[in-house]
């Protein structure tokens, strides 16, 4: 029985194990903030790791399914393959997205959907910009890296730090927002236009 092409792309690319994993990232998300909110000392701002670290997980989940197993076929097939690769991302970022809007809902001034939202669309065009320059499988390393040196450098309101800093800032501020949709649609486009990098440890 011969399957299908568009089963065939899904289960070459892993999307089934990486749809698993952004369930249960987000699964994961939502306790976290619900604990969060439900505990006497904490409040609804302290839900600023869930916001950082949910995102960045299912980037890093979206950035590893963009691995291509058959980079030449795809290289030299007749018809463009930017059209597919663009779709794969963009889908697996609006179900991301919509899936850690739901794992924190209300308080969108603080550290709410809004904000899961704009770290979740910032981080996954950063991980495909990694894709393309460094290949899949090592996609996750500069959304890793970029979080790690903000979240311990970030102090409260430093100069600035609602541009360089967008994934510590309130769901609200239009600067983070334009530094994350700028993130987004520059990775987006430059793995579109590229695909991801084929490593020498890749067969």
């Amino acid at each position: 029985m011969t399957l299908p092409p568009q089963s065939l792309y899904l289960r070459s690319r892993g999307l089934p194990g990486a749809l698993a994993a952004l369930l249960g990232t987000a699964a994961l998300a939502a306790w976290a903030a619900w604990w969060l909110v439900s505990s006497p000392r904490f409040g609804h701002a302290a839900r600023l790791p869930v916001v950082i670290l949910g995102p960045l997980l299912t980037a890093g989940v979206i950035g590893t399914s963009l691995y291509t197993p058959s980079d030449e076929l795809d290289r030299t097939a007749v018809r463009a393959w930017w059209p597919r690769r663009l779709v794969h991302l963009l889908a697996a970022t609006a179900l991301a997205t919509a899936l850690l809007a739901l794992a924190v809902p209300g308080h969108a001034e603080e550290f709410g959907a809004p904000a899961a939202v704009r770290n979740t669309l910032g981080l996954a065009g950063v991980a495909a910009g990694g894709a393309s320059l460094l290949g899949a499988r090592l996609s996750w390393l500069p959304p890793t890296f970029y979080v790690g040196v903000v979240y311990m450098t970030a102090r409260g309101e430093q100069k600035g730090a609602v541009w360089w800093a967008w994934v510590t800032r309130p769901g609200p501020e239009g600067e983070a927002w334009a530094v994350a949709a700028a993130a987004f649609a520059a990775g987006t486009a430059l793995y579109a236009w590229r695909g991801a990098r084929r490593t020498s440890g890749e067969a």
